[in-house]
């Protein structure tokens, strides 16, 4: 495989220590200690289609074709794997920890029941264990094998937030339209684009098929253990 280039290879380091294909970098901050990880953000739809799309790209370039959709229980999950599996064209299925040849989707595994995806450490063939906003801060019980972006804080665009109006702070509630609803805000959702602050190096989705391609003969064949370290590319985060 490609050995992680240097302390801030980010994609080959949360390969190297976690078995995970990473898609995406933060735009922002990378010169300032971020070094392509978010600290805190607040997600989007278009985003959200934008790792879906990416995720797509690993799928095809490491020859991996799942025959369904797993759905995991927790609401931010349900959404995100009702949308892959429009995306895809794929069945959606009910979660279990045996399903072979499964997509098995996760909004973010810290707001999962832990007992359920402790089960997932052993892996059935041909599982896939996709997650869209994973803890570099606190790492999930286990680690997925695709992650869209690495965040301390992550906000989903349903949740509960908070804006400021004219200088004023304002409670944004959730957004409690039925999961298949917002699935579908998903997929129309436009193209992402979001250019930063200009500091981070350039992701084509060249770069990631190149990744792809380098890593996809030991892809998924490690264990699934736990690793309480974000390993060492360094990065800001709040105390």
């Amino acid at each position: 495989m490609a050995a992680p280039r240097d302390p801030k290879d980010l994609r080959g380091w949360q390969f190297a220590v976690h078995g995970a294909c990473l898609l995406t970098l933060s735009p922002w901050g990378y010169e300032a200690g971020m070094t392509g990880r978010w600290a805190y953000t607040q997600d989007s739809y278009d985003r959200i289609l934008h790792g879906l799309e990416r995720l797509g790209t690993v799928l095809r370039t490491a020859a991996v074709a799942p025959a369904s959709v797993s759905l995991l229980p927790d609401r931010s999950s349900r959404i995100l794997g009702l949308a892959a599996a429009r995306h895809f064209g794929l069945p959606a299925v009910e979660f279990d920890p045996a399903r072979t040849d499964t997509l098995v989707v996760a909004y973010d595994m810290n707001d999962s029941d832990q007992d359920l995806l402790s089960a997932l450490r052993e892996r059935a063939r041909g599982q896939i264990l996709f997650e869209h906003a994973t803890s570099w801060t606190d790492p999930p019980v286990v680690p997925a094998d695709v992650s869209t972006l690495l965040a301390q804080v992550n906000i989903a665009p349903w949740a509960e937030t908070l804006r400021v109006v004219e200088g004023e702070t304002e409670r944004v509630p959730a957004d409690e339209r039925p999961a298949e609803e917002l699935a579908a805000e998903i997929l129309g959702a436009g193209a992402y684009d979001d250019e930063g602050d200009g500091e981070t190096p350039a992701d084509p989705e060249e770069t990631l098929t190149a990744f792809v391609t380098a890593t996809a003969s030991v892809w998924r064949t490690g264990t699934r253990d736990r690793v309480d370290s974000p390993g060492p590319v360094p990065s800001s985060r709040f105390r």
